[in-house]
């Protein structure tokens, strides 16, 4: 259990050090580049964008890598986020050198072409975070399971029409010729021998 509390510990110690710097440092880059504008001939009372400019794109890069650490997307925020602190710690660079003197015409040409660079690729970069988020949404709505009914699914079938044909015509019936009935056999007529008896007559 000390274990963990010592852990712990440590870890809010950190964080509270990593604030304190970040503070810090955010005060001195801020103030040493908004100077540096006012070398590059940039208005006093604007010269303390040019520094939001450069620190805000280093913010975004950094959010940017964070959260597309699998992507493959990372790699444009991770070159936005060195080519951003490149250009910070230039700028600081020649902020002393100069010594309060104004800057040569190129490199005022520099650092006023820092601002629609930054617009440019702060930009993109929100596009590339939009896209990366819709195609992460696109699986997790397809692998959706499927549940099965267990009621009987009646499939459509298609039934042909049917086209009734005309009656074909009747021909018509004659009349039909009375039967006749068939004519009675009359019995034979019997015999003398059979009618009269022949007992007594003379032979």
């Amino acid at each position: 259990m000390s274990t963990h509390k010592g852990m712990l510990a440590a870890r809010v110690f950190a964080v509270l050090v990593i604030v304190g710097v970040g503070a810090a440092a955010f005060r001195l880059s801020f103030t040493t580049l908004r100077d540096l504008a006012k070398l590059a001939h940039i208005p006093a009372s604007d010269a303390w964008l040019f520094p939001l400019i450069i620190d805000g794109t280093i913010v975004q890069a950094t959010a940017g890598a964070l959260v597309l650490a699998k992507s493959p997307e990372r790699k444009f925020f991770t070159r936005v986020l060195a080519v951003g602190a490149l250009v910070s710690v230039a700028g600081n660079s020649i902020h002393a050198v100069a010594g309060g003197n104004p800057l040569p015409a190129w490199l005022c040409a520099v650092v006023a072409a820092i601002a629609p660079i930054s617009l440019l690729v702060d930009t993109h970069g929100l596009a590339v975070l939009f896209r990366a988020a819709q195609r992460s949404l696109a699986p997790a709505v397809a692998a959706e399971p499927v549940i099965e009914s267990s009621e009987p699914v009646y499939e459509a079938v298609a039934v042909e029409p049917v086209i009734e044909s005309a009656p074909e015509p009747i021909a018509p019936v004659r009349d039909a010729l009375p039967v006749r009935p068939a004519p009675r056999s009359r019995a034979p007529w019997p015999l003398q021998s059979e009618t009269l008896p022949l007992e007594g007559l003379p032979a």
